[in-house]
């Protein structure tokens, strides 16, 4: 069984308590940046094993009453199509989720915000989209004078001149689907129009990494920075705190560095000193304080270390990033003294594909192996053939394994496996006719109402979420959306599971 070394209901009580006491430091309202996901915090409950990946957004219900939420959104992002990797889907997409999600928990977006808006095609489509679901959009362009000229930017040339976003609560949670998303301008444009309207309102922000109260080379403070790995963010001591109250803590290099910047602008929107002393001091983050098993969260943060390291191989192979990011991972990796196998499924996935290269039973030249490690520790592995890919027949085994079924029985006919080879090849034409994750599952739920067997072992299924799996070669579509959809965490070897450029 995992490990459990994070207390939700602890972490609940402690940030609920830190964010009314930061709105009570405020007249009539607080703009509380929202850093990280608000829904499925993945990254967070891989590292803090027994996080709630919603355990913030039951804390926004406790709020709901008297919150408005505001999600911002950058064009550029828009544009570039960026990916949310644990999804695969694109952030504008990501943004249309969340605003369903939040529905779902009976919270409504008050508005959205695109920001550093340009007219740019794919942006104005998303607004278009949006506005003719009657959604309420705002458009902000990038803010005159930022970050030099303090005084440009806290006019009307500046902040002014974006539209003010007419909220109702006390507490307004302004959030994003990813880094970069334009919150913190958000935030102080409101402020500068509250305070021309005579209106009494703060900033704080809300971040759950890294953990402030943790030490700089805690592993789960090294694990952000394999998260963020592609955008150069890396952790520090806050000097400002230091400075200030003589006490360590954790912040990273975009807070510190703008944080004179943003304590000006904050003391000139608001005509006073600011209360903030140092961007510690700006935060309401108590993640640390939900801890209860160091033990344990450092394992899992190495553990995450790893997995980010694949994931920037695997990106860098497909030419999404560069290989300044792969190699900023080893570097960690290597503070951290541990190595790529140190993932309990990584060998056995490799000692899957040589076994697949000696026995002959790869696919078109390429020998692919696969391994997952079930809940009570067991590891299975599978591996590709003229039939099926690898992960299709790793699944395979693990229902097994979990349902008692002896190897030699058959999920599928053989003539079933067959049939839908001939119709890829036939209807779909295709060059691939092995079947991927996807449409053996499907092939499986088709078969279970004829064949008990195989709907016991369907039944198994949901006992994979969570675990951990990995692949000698980069899974084709079909094979990681099947992957995705059972909610296991998956790593991939660098390698291309096709000789053919483009596959479908």
């Amino acid at each position: 069984m995992k490990k459990i070394g994070f207390d939700n209901e602890k972490y609940l009580k402690e940030q609920s308590q830190s964010i009314l006491e930061r709105a009570q430091r405020f007249g009539d309202k607080l703009y509380l940046e929202f850093g990280g996901k608000i829904l499925f915090d993945y990254h967070a409950s891989r590292v803090l094993p027994g996080f709630d990946p919603n355990v913030k957004m039951r804390l926004l219900q406790e709020f709901k009453d008297r919150a408005d939420i505001v999600l911002c959104i950058y064009a550029g992002a828009i544009e570039r199509k960026k990916l949310r990797a644990d999804f695969g889907i694109t952030y504008d997409v990501d943004a249309l989720k969340l605003i369903d999600d939040l529905k779902d928990w009976g919270i409504n977006v008050l508005a959205v915000v695109i920001t550093r808006f340009e007219n740019q095609a794919s942006a104005v489509i998303f607004k278009n989209k949006l506005e003719r679901q009657n959604i309420n959009v705002y458009t902000h362009q990038y803010t005159k004078g930022y970050p030099t000229d303090v005084d440009l930017v806290v006019s009307e040339e500046g902040y002014g001149a974006n539209d003010y976003i007419e909220t109702k609560n006390p507490l307004v949670i302004v959030t994003g689907p990813g880094p970069g998303s334009g919150k913190l301008a958000t935030c102080l444009s409101q402020l500068y129009h509250d305070h021309k309207r005579g209106i009494v309102s703060g900033y704080a922000k809300f971040e759950t990494f890294p953990i402030w109260n943790l030490p700089l080379k805690h592993p789960v403070n090294v694990a952000y920075e394999a998260a963020t790995a592609d955008i150069g963010d890396f952790n520090l001591i806050d000097p400002f705190h230091l400075e200030a109250y003589n006490q360590k803590a954790v912040n990273y290099n975009r807070d510190v560095e703008t944080f004179p910047v943003l304590k000006r602008i904050l003391e000139k929107i608001q005509e006073s000193e600011s209360i903030y002393q140092s961007p510690t001091d700006m935060g309401v983050n108590r993640a640390g304080y939900g801890i209860i098993d160091d033990d344990v969260v450092v394992e899992a943060a190495k553990q995450e270390v790893i997995s980010r390291y694949f994931r920037y191989a695997c990106e860098y192979a497909m030419g999404f990033t560069d290989k300044k990011t792969v190699q900023k991972v080893e570097l960690l990796m290597e503070e951290l003294n541990i190595k790529p196998e140190a993932r309990a499924v990584v060998i056995p996935a490799r000692e899957a594909s040589v076994a697949a290269q000696k026995e002959g039973k790869g696919h078109e030249g390429i020998y692919c192996g696969a391994a997952i490690e079930l809940k009570d520790g067991t590891i299975i592995t599978g591996k590709n053939s003229p039939l099926i890919h690898a992960a299709s027949s790793l699944i395979l085994n693990a229902v097994k394994a979990l349902s008692g079924i002896p190897d030699k029985i058959h999920l599928l006919s053989p003539q079933i496996i067959e049939s839908i080879r001939q119709f890829k090849k036939e209807v779909y034409d295709s060059k691939s006719i092995s079947l991927d994750l996807e449409e053996t599952l499907i092939a499986l739920s088709i078969a279970a109402p004829t064949n008990p067997t195989t709907q016991v072992a369907i039944e198994q299924l949901k006992l994979l979420k969570g675990c951990e799996m990995h692949l000698t070669h980069i899974p084709t579509p079909g094979d990681e959306a099947g992957i995705r959809k059972l909610g296991i965490n998956l790593t991939t070897d660098p390698n291309f599971a096709s000789k053919n450029l483009f596959v479908s």
